[in-house]
């Protein structure tokens, strides 16, 4: 499990991107987020945990949750 923040949410498109804490960016779907992350309700700061996935394009974000007490 990695954990991070919402860099960027592009939302007229559906994804966005988390910055993990190692420094590297890693792009998210609004599919992989977990309840009770909302997409249509990301500003961007938001810490979150995710699981990395590989696509035909690099890693990516799945699962992405909240972190608690965030």
């Amino acid at each position: 499990m990695t954990t991070g923040t919402i860099k960027k949410v592009v939302a007229d498109r559906g994804f966005g991107f988390i910055t993990a804490d190692d420094g590297k960016d890693y792009f998210f779907h609004r599919d992989s987020l977990q309840a009770p992350l909302n997409f249509d309700r990301l500003n961007g700061g938001e810490a979150v945990d995710f699981d990395v996935q590989t696509s035909p394009k690099g890693p990516r974000a799945a699962n992405v949750r909240a972190v608690d007490g965030a």
